[in-house]
């Protein structure tokens, strides 16, 4: 017990320089985490650098130095200023092992990795392969992680959603349409969901409960009729562009409804990040390098009930939020 907890702090001494990067799939947000880290990094006297392209550059070596102004004037900007991408050869002992070499010549003694469920898969094997130490931050805009109750970039990516749905109803209410979104959320109905209750969407169909389309086949049956517009949001599932099916269907068997269908796409991820994706990501950034200072390593910095949280790595990518059941009730009760 002794042995184990003196070298805990022996590694934390040890760490002198950290490198960040963002991994996957940009989110609103990452430039604030990004500032935070670096900041708080030369607030405690350590060296900072930043690793272009996530994993992919951390194998081909682009580091650079970052300084205080390195962060100046981006905490508004949306996307990541030290990029992303994806890397297959990360997913090999080889790349990972390349990556572990290009940190050793570069002297960083630990990682900040903001990004999602792959990133932390990366994250989690190649810190428990080396032994090094791994801080993550929930970077993505599904809000589907264990350990965090909501994700950067996912309350802009709600609000810019929304706010393409209420342009959207205006011109449905213009016309008597009904009108099937698609929204982004592959694995998760989160985004579907919220956005769903706040445009006062009159179905919701998602990828994360049994709901079909008899619901919907239900709502414009016996619903009210004299409805001058119906909104209907749908989670894009597994292959973009589900929305066009359902539409097509819907058309077959209500001709009587004027169907339209719009896909938001990646609109969601860009634009200037929201008030509160900017202090998440900022409390997040600080603890992030606070939490490498104390010992820690390979966990993810949350937000649980507005208090910083530690999750295991292992933990926070085995898992998804599961949809509360209480929301659908919601929206089954204010469509009306």
């Amino acid at each position: 017990m002794f042995l184990h907890h003196s070298i805990s702090l022996l590694t934390m001494t040890q760490i002198k320089k950290i490198g960040v990067l963002t991994s996957g799939g940009d989110s609103p947000g990452m430039n604030a985490a990004i500032r935070a880290v670096v900041r708080t990094a030369i607030y405690y006297d350590l060296e900072i650098t930043g690793i272009h392209r996530g994993y992919h550059g951390l194998i081909k070596g682009e580091f650079y130095p970052m300084d205080r102004k390195s962060v100046s004037n981006i905490i508004q900007r949306g996307g990541t200023i030290l990029k992303t991408a994806r890397s297959e050869s990360f997913r090999t002992f080889e790349g990972r092992k390349a990556a572990h070499q290009q940190l050793i010549d570069h002297e960083v003694d630990a990682l900040i990795a903001i990004g999602g469920d792959g990133t932390f898969r990366g994250a989690e094997t190649f810190g428990r392969e080396f032994d090094y130490p791994i801080i993550a931050l929930p970077g993505t805009i599904d809000n589907d992680l264990i350990g965090t109750d909501f994700t950067i970039g996912y309350d802009t990516a709600i609000n810019t959603a929304i706010e393409a749905i209420d342009k959207i109803r205006d011109t449905a209410e213009s016309h008597a349409r009904l009108f099937i979104v698609e929204v982004m959320g592959r694995d998760s109905g989160l985004i579907a969901l919220r956005t769903g209750i706040g445009a006062g969407a009159e179905n919701v169909l998602i990828p994360d409960t049994s709901s079909n389309m008899s619901a919907l086949f239900d709502r414009l049956e016996n619903g009210r009729k004299d409805k001058s517009s119906r909104i209907v949001i749908v989670a894009e599932g597994e292959v973009p562009g589900t929305a066009f099916e359902i539409g097509r269907i819907v058309k077959e068997k209500y001709p009587n409804y004027d169907t339209r269908v719009s896909v938001l796409g990646h609109i969601q991820r860009g634009g200037r990040p929201s008030c509160m994706d900017r202090v998440l990501a900022s409390r997040l950034g600080v603890a992030a390098v606070e939490a490498l200072k104390d010992g820690r390593r390979n966990q993810m910095v949350g937000l649980v009930h507005d208090e910083v949280t530690y999750t295991p790595l292992e933990q926070a990518i085995k898992y998804h939020v599961e949809i509360n059941p209480h929301f659908l009730k919601i929206v089954e009760i204010l469509s009306l």
